[in-house]
C-alpha cells in the first residue's frame, strides 16, 4: 500500500454536527449528500477537505469509519469512496534533502502478514516489538531476531490504539473503537476489558511508578486511570473545551503529562487528586500531537500543524521552538526521547517520511529517509539497548532502527 497519512483516522474525533454553511464547503457531486449526513457527524468538514488520498487509501478510510460506527448502506460505500477520491486526490508532499551527522541508523523493516495497520509500537524487554493492529483488530508481536510475527485477536471492533507492557508480561492497550482499556495475557490469549464510562475512544496510555495505568480519551476530552489491582476506572474532564488530549508521558516524579491536540497546550494531572493543570504554549496556532519527555523532565512535542519541534519546561515555564527540517508541511508525529536524551521523531508530511534526530545540547538535526516510505509513523519508542521501535501504519510495517 502506498504511504499515506489517513488524516481522517484520528480514532475518536469529538462528535459534532456541523451547520449548513460549513457543510456547503464540500464540492457538488454524486455522494456529497451522504458525506454531509454521515461523515460530518463526527468530523469537521475541514478534516475532509484538507485530506488527500488515492482511491485505495480512501477505501481504507471509509471501511475504517464503518468499523468505528459510521452508518453506510452497502451500495453507498463505493459512491462515497468515488466522491472522496475524485474531489480529494493525493497531495504533493515535501521531498527534502537529508541532513548528515555522526549517528548511523540501520532500518530493519518487518512486513506484517495481515492487513493490520500497525498504529503504536511497544519495545518489550526481550527485544521483541509489539504493535496495535488497529484495522486488523489484533495485537501483534514481532520477533526481531527471526522476523516471526504472531497476532492475538481481540474482541470484535476493539480498534486497538496505544499499548504498553507491565512487569508481569501482560500487554495493556486502549480499545479505541469500543470504549475500553484492555489487558492481554500473551500466555493464554485472554483479554480482560475495563470499560471507560463516558469515553468511547481511549487513546494513549502510560504506567506510573505505582503501576497505575493512565490514559487519554481524545474525543471525550478526558484523562483517566485504571488500577490494575482493583479494576477501578476513574476519569476527569480536561478544563479546555475540545482540547483533544492525545499523547501522554510520565515524569521522573511520577506525574503524568499530556498534550492537547485541539489547543496550544500541554498539561499535567495530579496522580492523587487528578486535578489537571494546563500550560499554554507561546504560539496560538501550535497543535502538539505527540509528546516526549527527557530525563530532566522537559517536555518535547511535534507541532503537527506548523511544522516545528518544540520544548516546554514545566518547572520554569521556559519554551523554545525549532523549524522542522521538512518545513511547514513536515507534520511531525511519532516522537520519543532516546537513552542519550536526544529527541527522535518522524515527519509524516515528508515523502518519504523521515526519521529525525535532534540533539538538545547542540540544537542540531540529523535526518534519514525511511526506506519503505514510512506510511505515517504515528508513534515510536526507544528500546532498552538504545535503538528505536517504530510502526509504519500505511506500509503495514513494524521496524527496528539500530543506532550507532
Amino acid at each position: 500500500m502506498k504511504s499515506f497519512s489517513l488524516a481522517l483516522i484520528s480514532a475518536g474525533a469529538a462528535v459534532l454536527v456541523l451547520p449548513a454553511f460549513a457543510q456547503s464547503q464540500l464540492p457538488n457531486g454524486n455522494g456529497k449528500q451522504i458525506v454531509e449526513t454521515q461523515c460530518t457527524v463526527c468530523h469537521e468538514v475541514l478534516r475532509i477537505t484538507n485530506s488527500g488520498h488515492s482511491r485505495e487509501e480512501w477505501d481504507t478510510v471509509v471501511h475504517n469509519m464503518i468499523m468505528m460506527g459510521a452508518v453506510l448502506k452497502p451500495e453507498q460505500i463505493s459512491v462515497v469512496t468515488n466522491y472522496l477520491a475524485s474531489n480529494f486526490p493525493p497531495k504533493a508532499k515535501s521531498n527534502v534533502a537529508t541532513i548528515s551527522g555522526t549517528v548511523q541508523a540501520n532500518f530493519k523493516e518487518f512486513k506484517l502478514p495481515t492487513r493490520a495497520f500497525p498504529h503504536d509500537p511497544y519495545a518489550a524487554a526481550d527485544g521483541s516489538i509489539w504493535y496495535s493492529g488497529q484495522l486488523g483488530n489484533v495485537l501483534g508481536r514481532v520477533d526481531t531476531k527471526t522476523g516471526q510475527v504472531k497476532d492475538y485477536p481481540l474482541p470484535a471492533s476493539s480498534g486497538p490504539h496505544g499499548l504498553m507492557g507491565d512487569k508481569d508480561g501482560n500487554i495493556w492497550f486502549t480499545g479505541n473503537f469500543a470504549g475500553y482499556v484492555g489487558k492481554l495475557d500473551p500466555k493464554t490469549g485472554k483479554v480482560t476489558q475495563y470499560p471507560t464510562p463516558g469515553a468511547r475512544d481511549p487513546h494513549s496510555l502510560v504506567f506510573d511508578p505505582d503501576g497505575i495505568l493512565w490514559f487519554t480519551a481524545q474525543g471525550a476530552n478526558q484523562v483517566g486511570r485504571v488500577d490494575p489491582k482493583t479494576g477501578e476506572v476513574k476519569m476527569v474532564q480536561v478544563p479546555t473545551r475540545f482540547a483533544a488530549p492525545y499523547g501522554i508521558v510520565m515524569s521522573s516524579k511520577g506525574v503524568p503529562f499530556f498534550c492537547e491536540f485541539g489547543a496550544n497546550k500541554v498539561a499535567s494531572i495530579d496522580p492523587k487528586t487528578m486535578k489537571i493543570t494546563e500550560y499554554t504554549l507561546p504560539n496560538r496556532d501550535t497543535r502538539p500531537r505527540r509528546i516526549a519527555i527527557t530525563k530532566d523532565d522537559v517536555l518535547w512535542y511535534g507541532d503537527y500543524t506548523r511544522g516545528y519541534l518544540g520544548m516546554y519546561d514545566p518547572k520554569t515555564g521556559k519554551s523554545k521552538e525549532w523549524k522542522s527540517p521538512a518545513g511547514l508541511d513536515s507534520a511531525p508525529y511519532g516522537i520519543t526521547a532516546g537513552a542519550d536524551d536526544a529527541v527522535w521523531y518522524s515527519e509524516s508530511g515528508a515523502s518519504p517520511n523521515t526519521l529525525v534526530r535532534f540533539d538538545p545540547k547542540t540544537e542540531k538535526f540529523q535526518t534519514w529517509k525511511i526506506p519503505s516510505g514510512g506510511g505515517t509513523v504515528r508513534n515510536m519508542m526507544a528500546t532498552k539497548d538504545g535503538n528505536l521501535a517504530i510502526a509504519e501504519s500505511g506500509e503495514n510495517i513494524v521496524a527496528l532502527v539500530e543506532l550507532k
